[in-house]
C-alpha cells in the first residue's frame, strides 16, 4: 500500500531518520526480506502517526488518523470497495456538500476526478496512515456482511422460481455491488469481468491490459442474486440453468459509452458469467500509435492504396488483429468509396461504412454476406474471419476480381498465412496473384511512464535469454537499427521497467502492438507457387528485410516502450 521509494524520500525531507540512517535499515530490511516501512514498524523504530503527520506537512496537505475510528455507512459507501482496496482511498467524513477522504497518495489526481464525478460533489484531501487505511478497509467487509445478510437469508440454490430470483436481483445490496462491479472495471480499463462460483466463495476476475487479476471475493450465498441481475440487464432467461446463454447491454454516461456482450455457461459449482467490455466512444487510432515503425508502417500505407488485392492480420484471439483492421478502414474511409464489413460481433461502430454482423442460425454465415455484397458494388470488404475453405474462396475471388479486401486469420506468424490458405483448398497461384500483404501481431503491456526506471539485465537472466532466443541477432538488429554502437555486450546494455505506482501498481499500464509485415514480392510469390514451406518464406523474407515479431518486441523493449519480461510471455504463449 505505501509507495517504498516515495516514502523514503518523504522519510529524509522528514528528518526523523538521516539518510545514513535510512541506508542502513534498508540493507536490514532487505536481508529479512521485509519491505522497508514493514521493517521500521516492526522493530519500533517510528512512530506511524508521527511521520505520516510531518511527512503531510512537507506535502501540504492535513493530515487525519482513522486507525480508530468507525465511519458512518453512508459516507464510507461513497468510494467503491475496489477502489478503497487498490487505490488507498476513502471517505470518513462530509461537510457540506464536501466529502472528505483520506489517502496514502495525494497526487492521485485521475482516481478523485473519477471519485468527484460518480458522487457529483467536491473532494478535500487528507494524507492518512496505512493503519487508518486498513482499518476502514475492515469496515467494508462488516458493512457488506450486514447488507447481504438479507439475501443469505433466503438460501440461495438452484431451484429459484422467476418470481423469487427477480426479488433477489432487485434488492438493493445486488443492484449495488453489480454497479461497483461495472462502474470499477470501466475504471480500470478492464477489457472482460469473470464471475465464479466455487464451493464456498464467488470470485470476481479483471482482465487488464490481457492480464487476469482477482478484484474481490464474495460469499457463496449472493451468487443467484447475482447471476439474476446480470440475466436481467442483458435480457436473458432467468429460470434457465443448464443451457449455456448469449446476451449483451449497454450502459452509456457523459464520459463513456460502454457495450456489455454477456455469457453465461452452467459449471459444476453453478454458473459463470464472462462479461466482455466494448468501449463504443473510444478514438480510432492511428497506425503509429498501434505502434508501427519505419519500414513496416510504408510497406501498409503502400499496400493499402492498391485498388485490389488482400490484406490479411493474423494472431490468436485477443491480440489486436480488429483494431488493426479498423484503423486501416478508417484511412480508406473517404466518401468516394463503398466500404462493407462482415463480423461476428461488430465491435466498433464507424460512420460512412455499412456495417453487418453473422447470424449463424438463421444461415447468415461469413461466406453468405460475402456471397451477398459482391452485389452491392463495394470497393472495400472486411470479412471479421476467414475460418473455412468457402470463406476463403469467395475473399481471394474478390480480390482477385477488382475489390480490396481485408480479413483476420489465425496463424502463429506472417509467413504461416500462406500455406494455410493452401490448406484451405486455395490454389497457389491464386495466393500468389492476390494477397499484397501479411500482419502478424501479438500485444504487449506498455511501461507506465509514471514510474519508469532504468536497469540493466543480470547474468542469470541473460543465460535464459539465450538458451530461448538468438541474442547474437538481435544484437545485430540492434546494431542495423542505431540502437548500439560499438562492440557491447548484452550486460551493458540498458532496458527498461516500471517499479509499481498508485497509477499501474504493477508497472504496467496500456498496451501496443509488436509486428512482422510480410510484404508479398514476386520473389515471395514465386516461392508460393512452389509450396514452398512457412519456414522458406519466412528466410527469404527475412533476407528481403523484414522484422520479425520477436525482433520488434526487442527494439520496442530497447527503447523502453514494453520490457524484456512482456516479449518473453507473448512470444512463448
Amino acid at each position: 500500500m505505501v509507495n517504498e521509494s516515495e516514502f523514503i524520500k518523504d522519510l529524509t525531507a522528514t528528518k526523523i531518520l538521516s539518510s545514513a540512517e535510512i541506508n542502513k535499515l534498508c540493507k536490514e530490511a532487505q536481508a529479512k526480506n521485509m519491505l522497508f516501512f514493514d521493517y521500521l514498524l516492526e522493530e519500533k523504530l517510528i512512530k506511524e502517526e508521527e511521520a505520516f503527520g510531518k511527512i503531510a506537512k512537507i506535502k501540504g496537505v492535513p493530515f487525519v488518523d482513522l486507525a480508530t475510528e468507525t465511519i458512518r455507512k453512508d459516507i464510507l459507501q461513497i468510494v467503491p470497495e475496489p477502489i478503497a482496496q487498490s487505490h488507498s482511498v476513502v471517505a470518513f467524513d462530509k461537510k457540506g456538500d464536501t466529502f472528505r477522504v483520506a489517502t496514502l497518495d495525494p497526487t492521485d489526481l485521475q482516481t478523485f476526478a473519477f471519485l468527484e464525478k460518480k458522487i457529483e460533489a467536491p473532494l478535500e484531501i487528507y494524507y492518512t496512515t496505512p493503519s487508518s487505511i486498513a482499518n476502514v478497509l475492515k469496515q467494508y467487509h462488516r458493512s457488506l456482511k450486514a447488507e447481504f445478510e438479507k439475501i443469505t437469508k433466503q438460501e440461495g440454490g438452484e431451484g429459484e422460481d422467476d418470481e423469487k430470483l427477480k426479488e433477489m436481483a432487485e434488492d438493493l445490496p445486488i443492484v449495488r455491488v453489480v454497479d461497483t462491479l461495472l462502474e470499477y472495471a470501466i475504471f480500470e480499463g478492464a477489457s472482460d469481468i469473470h464471475i465464479e462460483p466455487g464451493e464456498k466463495e464467488v470470485a470476481i476476475r479483471y482482465r487488464v491490459d490481457g492480464v487476469l487479476r482477482e478484484v474481490m471475493t464474495l460469499p457463496r450465498k449472493v451468487h443467484p442474486g447475482l447471476i439474476a441481475r446480470i440475466k436481467i440487464l442483458s435480457n436473458l432467461k432467468l429460470d434457465e440453468h443448464r443451457l449455456p446463454q448469449d446476451g449483451r447491454f449497454k450502459i452509456e454516461t457523459e464520459d463513456y459509452k460502454i457495450s456489455f456482450r454477456v455469457s453465461v455457461i452452467p459449471i459444476f459449482d453453478g454458473e459463470k458469467i464472462v462479461m466482455r467490455l466494448l468501449n463504443e466512444s473510444n478514438k480510432i487510432l492511428t497506425l503509429e500509435q498501434l505502434g508501427f515503425q519505419d519500414s513496416a508502417l510504408a510497406a501498409i500505407r503502400r499496400n493499402i492504396e492498391k485498388p485490389n488485392g488482400m490484406v490479411l492480420v493474423t494472431g490468436p484471439t485477443g491480440s489486436g488483429k480488429t483494431t488493426t483492421l479498423y484503423t486501416v478502414l478508417n484511412m480508406l474511409n473517404k466518401p468516394g468509396v463503398n466500404i462493407t464489413t462482415i463480423e461476428d460481433p461488430i465491435e466498433y461502430r464507424m460512420a460512412g461504412v455499412n456495417q453487418s454482423q453473422v447470424n449463424p442460425k438463421i444461415g447468415y454465415t461469413f461466406a453468405a454476406g460475402l456471397r451477398a455484397f459482391l452485389r452491392q458494388d463495394p470497393n472495400i470488404i472486411m470479412v471479421g474471419e476467414i475460418r473455412d475453405t468457402e470463406t476463403a474462396d469467395i475473399a481471394i475471388n474478390a480480390a482477385m476480381t477488382g475489390h480490396l479486401v481485408l480479413a483476420t486469420l489465425h496463424t502463429n506468424d506472417a509467413a504461416t498465412a500462406l500455406p494455410r490458405l493452401q490448406d484451405m483448398k486455395i490454389a497457389s497461384f491464386l495466393i500468389a496473384s492476390t494477397v499484397n500483404i501479411i500482419v502478424a501481431q501479438r500485444l504487449v503491456r506498455r511501461i507506465c511512464p509514471n514510474c519508469i526506471q532504468k536497469y540493466k539485465l543480470p547474468a542469470d537472466v541473460i543465460k535464459e535469454l539465450e538458451e530461448s532466443f538468438d541474442l547474437k541477432n538481435i544484437m545485430e538488429v540492434y546494431k542495423k537499427n542505431n540502437l548500439v554502437k560499438g562492440s557491447i555486450g548484452w550486460r551493458d546494455l540498458e532496458f527498461y521497467k516500471g517499479k509499481g505506482c498508485n497509477q499501474c501498481k504493477d508497472g504496467y499500464k496500456g498496451r501496443m502492438g509488436i509486428y512482422e509485415v510480410l510484404e508479398v514480392t514476386p520473389v515471395i510469390g514465386d516461392l508460393v507457387l512452389k509450396d514452398s514451406s512457412s519456414e522458406v518464406i519466412m528466410k527469404k523474407a527475412k533476407e528481403q528485410g523484414m522484422i520479425t515479431m520477436l525482433e520488434d518486441g526487442f527494439i520496442k523493449a530497447k527503447n523502453g516502450i514494453t520490457t524484456i519480461d512482456e516479449i518473453v510471455r507473448v512470444t512463448k504463449e
